[in-house]
């Protein structure tokens, strides 16, 4: 009994590093996972429509620098009474009277104007445009790169979680190898029914930590889902374990800080507040335009003087708009979007100091859990040999049941603690990489 037992818990040091999961389900890797996330996330597609539609608005036209069009046309036919009185020789009054007479007036122009000077608004404009469509670009990255993380933070909790199960599967195995060993002395007249008692007891509890670790798993795998793909309605399975990359340093991640779409989302929003404030200082200045097109006019009448009036022709203009008073609006209006400007400056700051505060905090946890993780793995070797002594100890009737129960509990925390020091290590790691714009799976 005991031999068996014992091979069950050497196993397991080797199954805790890089536990198998069951193969009825499609296994899905981490780099599948990405791409499926990537492919299928909604705020990545709202973030890419953003990105079309900058890049859709992002023209001369939108800025206001290209000529602008216009062409009508009308027909208008109508009948009417006409009465005409005009002066005659000597004084007389020559009267004219026509009853339902027709009349057709026909016309149609095309126009245009074109912005010659406006207080460079229109160049303005257009690098403000320019930035727009970057910075929904760096915002779209950003949304990648939170993905990636989210995704591969997800999936490692799986592989964590699944390592508790796997702990608690052994911590029950042994509970029951121990209660073998109770009924074995029971039956031999040398234990009694309050070991056999607190035997059944302990496996109960581990039974009953086992179910709620299975729930914990489904719904990690849950979360896990809704992030990869939230319509994927087949079963899948994480057969993985969790590595830290060991060549990890803070001062070539430091370089890389400036590359991280929120930064530069940051620093592209205050260079768009400038371009605002030029745009609304603009505005205080003249507009001149030229203007141009050509004109068609026809009428045609059964009465009155003209029977035919026809004009036509091209014709040109420049028009001088100068704003002279508006109740200071224009003014007041420059003076709102240099204050934004300034709070867009200062959200510039306070996004660099938030990443290096965070990024020398992620590093100090990276850090102590990996130096951690030699001393748990160590823990764990102890734990193992107590167990396997306790438990020899308990088959001679040397140790107490309470013993080999604190032994087994010593053993699954040293098993805990060696997979939370990966996770912690690994989610330390992967943010540190999203902070950089450096995750690539």
């Amino acid at each position: 009994m005991s031999k068996g037992f014992l091979a069950y818990i050497f196993s397991f040091l080797g199954m805790l590093m890089c536990f198998q999961v069951s193969q009825a389900q499609d296994t899905i890797s981490l780099a599948v996972a990405v791409n499926m996330a990537l492919k299928n996330n909604y705020d990545i597609q709202l973030a890419k429509n953003n990105v079309e539609i900058a890049q859709t608005n992002n023209s001369y036209g939108m800025a206001g620098g290209l000529p602008s069009i216009n062409g009508t046309a009308s027909d208008q036919q109508q009948i009417q009474d006409i009465r005409q009185e005009t002066a005659g020789a000597g004084g007389a009054t020559n009267t004219r009277v026509a009853n339902g007479a027709t009349a057709n007036t026909l016309a149609f122009n095309v126009t245009g104007s074109l912005v010659l000077f406006n207080g460079m608004r229109v160049v303005a404009t257009k690098k403000r445009l320019n930035l727009l469509e970057e910075q929904n670009k760096e915002q779209l990255n950003l949304q990648i790169q939170n993905t990636i993380a989210a995704v591969a933070i997800a999936y490692y909790d799986i592989v964590r979680q699944q390592s508790y199960l796997k702990t608690l599967e052994k911590s029950i195995e042994a509970a029951t190898s121990k209660l073998d060993i109770v009924n074995q002395q029971l039956k031999l007249g040398v234990s009694n029914n309050a070991l056999l008692f607190q035997a059944e007891v302990d496996v109960n509890s581990l039974k009953q930590s086992l179910i709620t670790q299975q729930t914990a798993v489904k719904q990690a795998y849950q979360d896990f889902k809704a992030l990869v793909n939230p319509t994927l309605e087949q079963e899948i399975s994480i057969n993985d374990s969790i590595s830290i990359d060991p060549n990890l340093k803070l001062d070539s991640l430091e370089s890389y800080f400036k590359n991280n779409p929120e930064m530069l989302a940051a620093v592209l929003n205050t260079k768009i507040s400038e371009q605002l404030v030029k745009e609304t200082a603009s505005q205080r200045y003249p507009t001149l335009r030229l203007n141009g097109g050509y004109n068609y006019n026809r009428n045609v009448a059964s009465g009155g003087f003209f029977l035919l009036n026809q004009t036509q022709g091209p014709f040109v203009n420049l028009t001088l708009n100068l704003p002279i008073y508006n109740g200071n609006s224009f003014k007041r209006q420059e003076q709102s979007a240099k204050v934004a400007a300034q709070s867009s400056e200062i959200r510039k700051k306070s996004v660099e100091l938030t990443y290096k505060t965070n990024a020398a905090k992620l590093w100090e946890a990276y850090q102590s859990s990996k130096q951690q993780l030699d001393l748990a793995q160590e823990n764990y070797k102890i734990a193992l040999q107590l167990l396997e002594l306790i438990t020899k100890k308990f088959e001679l009737r040397q140790a107490t049941i309470v013993d080999v129960k604190m032994a087994q509990q010593s053993f699954e925390n040293a098993a805990y603690g060696i997979v939370n020091l990966q996770f912690s290590a690994k989610a330390a790691e992967i943010e540190l990489k999203r902070m950089a714009a450096k995750l690539d799976f």
